[in-house]
Formats: structure tokens, sequence, C-alpha cells
């Protein structure tokens, strides 16, 4: 889960911050009519929601959200710096807004209770890491959050080459390399032909370059969350840093294989969605173990576990979702209200709340929670 998100929801289900809400999700786009229509739809969203708000709180003031909706209506900043989609969570003292990476179902809720259900479910499966562009001879490092990359700007005199990194320790001062295709095209594959003093030489270097990169990352670089740092890099650079490697951020798996040397940032982005998923794939292995331990699977039995703090882990599918209104719709009773005050009672218990895809929860049941006792 991102820092952000898991920051915001802490924040969301304090006891310091007083509801009622007014909770919007938003796809937002660019384009200049696009974010026209996205604006229209904000704008009808908050008439909908004065409606509904006047309706359950008749004793409050609408004036203070009307406020904050029309500040947002101008704030082209917001417009202009569009992600997948948005959620609005609006108080009478308080304007949170949180960048999805994902495609929600535009509405609106009014309630005691913030809408959570779609920011745990961007925050899962979303990490945040350093991607290492490794080559032979140089680097690049990047940064991954929120699903989107975005190259480092690394401070003068980073070992972003092997003339900065060693400069007069350079055994091999030519730098050439007996050298053959890599993969993708890359020239970086080095030919050891037996045993040679050129060929010692060219690989003491190698080993002192990626000792200057593993020094840098773990004594000068500030990384002060110190997320994991992974490698993108040939086979043969992954096993040799690896080997040298002593920064207890850097994980040496999962790792995307490539060369970094002609990378362009799709490349970079295409990697990072490679080693997303397989971050993924390890992530939904653990989480089948927990059907090992007692659980229940009907919301009945689950509603009152919630509300007594005995869930360690709730996994909510996404086939749960869809509008669903009891028998007398003008109680606006929606199924997603009833999700989300359950997520919301085992985030304030302490414990943990996971929206999925049906295959990826446990067992693909499309509900179950994980009890403590």
């Amino acid at each position: 889960m991102t820092k952000i998100g898991k920051e915001l929801l802490s924040q969301l289900t304090s006891e310091n911050v007083e509801g009622p809400f007014v909770t919007i999700m938003l796809n937002t786009h660019v384009g200049h009519q696009n974010i026209e229509k996205d604006q229209i739809k904000l704008k009808n969203f908050a008439r909908e929601a004065k409606k509904r708000f006047d309706k359950k709180y008749p004793e409050k003031d609408w004036s203070k959200f009307q406020e904050k909706f029309d500040a947002l209506l101008a704030d082209q900043s917001f417009w202009r710096s569009a992600t997948t989609s948005a959620a609005i969570i609006l108080t009478e003292k308080d304007t949170y807004i949180h960048r999805l990476s994902i495609a929600v179902d535009d509405q609106y809720y009014v309630g005691d209770l913030p809408y959570l259900l779609a920011i745990i479910k961007n925050a899962q499966f979303n990490y945040t890491y350093y991607l290492l562009g490794l080559n032979r001879d140089s680097m690049k490092l990047y940064f991954v959050e929120n699903k989107m990359v975005e190259e480092v700007s690394l401070p003068e005199g980073a070992p972003v080459d092997v003339p900065t990194a060693l400069g007069e320790e350079l055994t091999d001062s030519s730098l050439n390399f007996s050298s053959q295709g890599g993969r993708n095209g890359s020239k970086e594959g080095v030919a050891f032909h037996g045993v040679s003093t050129k060929d010692e030489e060219v690989e003491i270097d190698w080993v002192n370059y990626y000792q200057a990169v593993d020094n840098f990352l773990k004594d000068e670089f500030v990384n002060e969350e110190e997320y994991p740092i992974y490698l993108y890099a040939l086979p043969e650079n992954q096993a040799m840093f690896k080997k040298y490697a002593k920064n207890p951020c850097y994980c040496a798996e999962p790792a995307v294989t490539g060369s970094a040397a002609q990378s362009t940032i799709k490349d970079i982005k295409n990697g990072a969605d490679q080693l997303t998923a397989e971050l993924m794939k390890k992530e939904v292995a653990e989480y089948q173990k927990l059907m090992d331990r007692k659980f229940i699977d009907q919301l009945v039995d689950i509603k009152l576990a919630a509300k007594e703090g005995r869930i360690s882990h709730l996994f909510i599918a996404t086939s749960n979702l869809a509008p669903g209104f009891g028998d007398d719709p003008d109680t606006e009773y929606d199924h997603r209200q009833v999700l989300n005050t359950m997520a919301d009672e085992v985030l304030v218990n302490g414990g943990k709340v996971f929206v999925l895809d049906q295959d990826d929860a446990p067992a693909q049941k499309s509900l179950v929670a994980i009890l403590r006792y």
C-alpha cells in the first residue's frame, strides 16, 4: 500500500476528523472539452449531494461545503493535473484530495463516514519503490509511486558512470571492453576469452563501480522512508550487483531483466509494470495462506465481528460494489455503504482491509474476514 494511501486512511478514520462527510468519486481527464465535462459532472454531483445533505442533516449548514466545491471548480491546477480519477472528501473544516490510478464509478456519498473503498482499492497492489537502471558502466534511478515513473535527479558527483565514480582509481582507463551483442540489441555483454590481465582489469573496475553505486545508495542517497530498491538490468549485471550490494533497502527479487543502456522512459515504465505484477503475484499467494486460520464469509457474521473488533483482515471482492438498494429506496440504502462501514470499523480497530478482484481474493470468495480469535 502506498504511504500516502495509508496516511489518508489513518486520517479519515481518526477521532480528530468529524463528519458529516461528502465524498465524490470522479474520473478525470485531460483536454479542454473533457475537463469541461468533468467540471459539469462535479457541479451536478454537488447539487445532488446538497439535496441529500439537507435531508439527512437539516440542522447543518451546507454553505461551507458549497464554498469548497466552488473553490475546487475554480482551481485550474486541479483540473490540469488529472490522473485516472480522484477521490474528493469534504467536511465542514477540511478538503481531502486523493489522486487515484484506477478508474472508478462516478458517484457521490453523503454520510457520517467518508467513502473509503476506492481509496483502499487504489492502494492495493500499488507499490512505492526505486528502480535502479544498471548497466556495466552507468546507472540511472527512477522513482515509482501511484503507478507513475519519474527519473530521479541525482546530485553532482553521484556515480552515474564509471569515470565519475572511480576517476583515477580506474585500473583500465581505456574502457575498451571486448564486447558482444547483449539482449535488446545492447552492446553491454562482455566476452571473457580465458584469463588475461586485461580481463582482470575490466572485472575489477566492474566490481569497484558497483560497490561505488551501492555505497552511494546506502550512505549518501536520501531514502528516509526506506523504500525498496529493485534492479532493471541484464542477468549478469544483476548477479554481480547482488554479490557485492550491502544496502539493506536493495531487494534482489524480483528484478526486471533487460538492458537499461538504451531504455526509454516507456521501457522503464513497462519494466515497472512487470515488477509490480510480480510483487502482486507474491502478495496474492500470501493471502491464500490466511485461509488456514479461522475465517467467516457471511455478511451478517462479518458485520458483527467488525463492530466487535475481532477481524484482522477483511477481503472485499469488487463484485460486491455494484449499486444496490434495500426494500425502501427512499432510505437511500446502498450496499456499498454497508461494506464501507465494515471497512471503517476494521481499520479503526487496527485491522487491514483489501478490495480485490474476485480471482485475487482468498479462495476466490467475494467476502471473507480472517478473525483474530
